[in-house]
């Protein structure tokens, strides 16, 4: 028996969160393409978001991330890494609510720097003061990030094979008709 998926799976949450870590392993388990919109944009641009954010600004790296998100939806049903932003946007919520599930990574401020602090990629954490620019971020993405159809909270040590197996446990509980055994 094989699996495959009527929409979309579509990972939103904070940068460190393990979008893509989580939305790889849980692709090559339902044995769909996993599409990490970030690696997409970069691509497209041929160079780095950081390198977009420093010449073009976040309003242009917006727009691209928008156009990028609704291009990838086009496609068959996978599962998709969201850039940390991007469910900020009204349009990518639409988009993502019209093809596909919302899952929100949860993830606590600690854990969250835990992944973040050495990683020098984050054009958003370029500031005086990182960890603080990364709790003002939470504190005012968290109202919207719930706006997902599904929450599914990080828990401290968990590994990325016992968390992807929860979240496929919670995914085919808030949508037992997602996933499908084709023979």
């Amino acid at each position: 028996m094989r699996q495959r998926l009527r929409r979309h799976i579509v990972l939103v949450g904070m940068m460190g969160a393990g979008k893509t870590a989580l939305g790889s392993e849980l692709a090559r388990r339902l044995h769909v393409p996993f599409t990490d919109s970030d690696v997409e944009i970069e691509t497209a641009a041929a160079m780095s978001i950081s390198e977009i954010f420093a010449r073009d600004g976040e309003a242009f790296f917006r727009d691209r991330e928008a156009q990028v998100i609704a291009r990838i939806l086009r496609e068959s049903p996978r599962v998709i890494s969201t850039g940390g932003g991007a469910w900020m946007q009204d349009r990518n919520r639409a988009a993502i609510k019209a093809a596909g599930l919302s899952v929100w990574l949860s993830c606590d401020l600690d854990t969250l720097w835990h992944r973040v602090r050495q990683r020098s990629t984050r054009p958003l954490l370029k500031t005086a003061d990182p960890r603080g620019t990364l709790a003002r971020l939470l504190a005012e993405r968290d109202p919207t990030y719930a706006l997902a159809e599904l929450t599914f909270p990080a828990r401290p040590g968990d590994s990325v094979d016992a968390a992807t197996t929860r979240l496929l446990e919670a995914i085919r509980a808030a949508d037992p008709h997602l996933v499908i055994e084709t023979p």
